[in-house]
């Protein structure tokens, strides 16, 4: 795993547009398209605004959910809402290739199925992202992968249901696809992250993030994630 630090939240999410950007041109030259799965977050919603400046393939790019919440079509919970509200109209990305989770639909193991159908087509069988960005929360859950729930321990689906969290069921991609992602990508910033990061760069199997594989895994934190309080 590599670590980077960063002054604060901007640069975080300027140096992962960066990052992402590059990222995009290498897998379009190399493979022909970009598939990247893309986690919810205020800093994450900084970086898609910062990528739409960036030198990107759009046309060949895939955009995909790590996890999102069961509401309506265009709830502020809804990280689509705002994956959608950062990207288009601000980068030339087809709105077709942006694939939400149908957390809509009446029958939601269904729906979860359908989604991981969705990925065999967009990203091959078994399903292969170029570049999953993930976050970290104060428990130490990732994606919706949430301590004590029942879909951490799924290994056979790669799109799995969770229980109730912050008042709200998830669907989210399981530790099988995100484990096979080509790159990683951790956004973590706050001070209230530096103990679950410290424990994240350990893998630390003891909580979620910990069980996410850490080879060609990159992340950008700030200082005060790191636990510095001021800059050198």
């Amino acid at each position: 795993m590599e670590i980077k630090v960063l002054s604060d939240v901007d640069a975080v999410a300027g140096e992962a547009a960066r990052v992402i950007a590059a990222e995009a041109r290498a897998s379009v030259t190399a493979r022909g398209r970009f598939v990247i799965a893309v986690s919810g977050g205020k800093t994450p919603w900084q970086m898609l605004r910062a990528l739409a400046g960036e030198n990107v393939p759009w046309k060949s790019v895939h955009v995909v959910q790590v996890d999102e919440r069961i509401a309506p079509a265009g709830d502020p919970d809804r990280n689509l809402t705002h994956i959608r509200a950062n990207l288009l109209g601000q980068a030339s990305l087809p709105p077709e290739q942006i694939h939400g989770m149908p957390v809509e639909e009446t029958n939601l193991e269904a729906a979860a199925r359908s989604y991981a159908r969705t990925l065999e087509k967009i990203a091959g069988t078994p399903p292969v992202v170029d570049l999953a960005h993930l976050g970290l929360g104060l428990d130490g859950h990732t994606a919706s992968l949430v301590p004590g729930d029942p879909v951490l321990d799924v290994t056979d689906t790669d799109v799995a249901l969770t229980g109730l969290y912050q008042m709200r069921r998830r669907m989210t991609l399981t530790y099988p696809l995100l484990n096979r992602a080509r790159r990683i990508l951790w956004l973590v910033t706050g001070a209230e992250k530096a103990e679950m990061l410290v424990r994240l760069c350990n893998a630390d199997e003891s909580i979620p993030a910990g069980r996410v594989r850490q080879e060609q895994a990159l992340v950008l934190a700030d200082r005060a994630a790191m636990g510095e309080n001021s800059p050198n």
